[in-house]
């Protein structure tokens, strides 16, 4: 099929091999000579978005075509949509290198018409994964913004503000399941606009762009700022958690401020961090990703981590309060996943300094920002790898979580026999569950990333939405399990046996599979048998 770009035609549609337009006598001619358009994506207040093929390279591969469309004939409209749209092109061409942006392949003006030309990204909309498969757990939230932040930080590192991140947005590329973040028509470029400001985030826009609910006040008062893609990433959160948008919900009278918190189901720690990322103040907001990602990497602790350091105060002596003399006898209020935790932050921040180095100076500004990185490295809690692991057994789990307890992240559960025990959205995130009998288990929409469950046994468990991201799952038995919209990115499957397991809509690799025994009775991803 060859598609008419008149915007005035109404039956575009055309016949391949046809060089006029059967219904507006349009010349159907390819585009710089080499682009023939064959397909409508979208239509936006300032263009067109469309599939189209390259005819000039080896394979004719599939591209994606903007053009500048314009519904009024007012010249400063024109001018303003044309100056939208070739900063578009100079930002893409900029930070069209991050593999999750999509690459700019060309940009040029035909008969009065400007057309951009990038990368197709092939995938869903996160919009149309929550309208086929329904909201988020807390657990694909969290993976969402681990996924979602550092693109944004990039972005902001080339001192470019998106405007416009919303579930529509951002595509689930097919090929690795990893998000792709699209549509940089609103983007704002700090570099050449400060002139009538002394600071980088008080920059004024001529006009104003982004979509109502996802962008903040200071947006809409042209006044947008980094911490304006935070709070349309935290609206974003919203929606992935209800499947509602921002118009569904109620809107608080004097502030302004979007009342969410009755209408989701998530941690405290984590309705803490969505509340910081949605603040109608700037001031009061997260200023960075890197400040969010912080405080989602800490937030599974925070509670531990504070009534730790509360009962080690409350245990020690006076004198012995500026830390631990006896490490053999850390005291009662000692916990070991923190310490365990702790560590491995630190170490991650050291690796992040030296892989991005940077001055003496930015590096105390920051360390100076991040309070609760001193409580960790305090003396009230020591550091130490040479510490017993804390050790819990199956009745003790089970009570726990029948008394209404789901967070056992970092716990040493190896070997427990956990045979049909109903563990429903149970937080075994990190945990070691090595040689585990979880034989017909229940976890569904359980956090078990990066969970240690080589040879554990999952025959016949009910695993579906489950989060199982860089899970170490390597000689585990998933006879029988349905992983059905289970989040497997990462996992290790090497040599765990998939036979008869369900892994429809489950986000697994193929690659990860042929690592795995599977036979005919295991359904694929696809909703298919497997082939012998």
């Amino acid at each position: 099929m060859t598609y008419c770009l008149n915007p005035k035609c109404r039956h575009p549609e055309n016949p391949i091999d046809r060089a006029k337009c059967e219904s507006c006598g349009n010349d159907l001619v390819r585009l710089r000579d080499r682009y023939r358009v064959s397909q409508a994506l979208a239509h936006g207040g300032f263009g067109a978005t469309f599939l189209a093929q390259d005819e000039g390279l080896p394979g004719e591969p599939i591209c994606v075509i903007k053009q500048l469309r314009l519904s009024v004939d007012d010249p400063n409209v024109f001018e303003m949509a044309r100056d939208l749209f070739e900063r578009e092109a100079k930002t893409l061409g900029k930070i069209g290198n991050h593999p999750q942006v999509p690459r700019l392949l060309d940009y040029f003006e035909e008969d009065n018409q400007f057309y951009l030309v990038q990368e197709y990204v092939n995938g869903p909309t996160l919009q149309q994964e929550v309208k086929r498969f329904g909201a988020f757990s807390e657990a694909g939230v969290k993976q969402f913004l681990s996924e979602i932040l550092p693109i944004v930080q990039y972005i902001h590192d080339q001192r470019v503000i998106h405007r416009d991140i919303k579930p529509a947005n951002l595509i689930r590329r097919v090929e690795d399941c990893k998000l792709v973040m699209i549509d940089f028509g609103a983007v704002k470029n700090e570099v050449n606009n400060t002139i009538n400001s002394q600071s980088l985030h008080t920059t004024v826009t001529s006009y104003a762009v982004g979509t109502a609910g996802f962008a903040p006040p200071e947006q809409i008062a042209l006044r947008p700022v980094y911490a304006s893609d935070i709070y349309a990433v935290g609206v974003t959160c919203i929606y992935l958690l209800t499947a509602k948008a921002p118009k569904d919900f109620d809107y608080h009278p004097s502030t302004g401020e979007m009342l969410w918190e009755q209408k989701v189901r998530v941690s405290d720690s984590l309705a803490k961090v969505l509340k910081k990322m949605l603040e109608a103040s700037v001031r009061h907001r997260y200023q960075s990703a890197t400040e969010v990602l912080d405080a989602i990497e800490l937030e599974p602790y925070e509670d531990s981590l504070a009534s730790s350091m509360a009962s080690n105060r409350k245990s020690l002596p006076n004198s012995d309060r500026s830390g631990f003399t006896d490490r053999s006898n850390p005291g009662e209020g000692y916990n070991p996943s923190i310490v365990q935790m702790a560590t491995s932050i630190r170490e991650r921040r050291v690796k992040s300094i030296e892989s991005n180095p940077k001055s003496s100076v930015d590096v105390a500004q920051e360390l100076k920002s991040k309070t609760w990185k001193s409580k960790i490295t305090s003396s009230s809690i020591p550091l130490t790898k040479n510490l017993p692991v804390a050790r819990i057994n199956s009745h003790t789990l089970l009570s726990d979580y029948i008394n209404g307890k789901r967070d056992f992240a970092m716990q040493n559960l190896s070997m427990l026999d956990l045979e049909r025990a109903d563990l429903t959205e149970v937080n075994f995130h990190g945990c070691k569950l090595h040689k585990t009998n979880l034989h017909k288990a229940i976890l569904f929409n359980s956090d078990l990333g990066q969970a240690s469950l080589n040879q554990a046994s999952l025959k016949e468990a009910n695993l579906s939405k489950a989060y199982l991201s860089h899970a170490d799952l390597e000689g585990a038995d998933l006879r029988g399990a349905d992983l059905s919209n289970a989040y497997l990115n990462h996992a290790n499957l090497r040599g765990a046996n998939l036979s008869g397991a369900n892994l429809t809509n489950a986000k697994v690799s193929e690659e990860q599979l042929a690592m795995a025994k599977t036979n005919w009775m295991t359904i694929r991803p696809n909703g298919k048998r497997s082939v012998l």
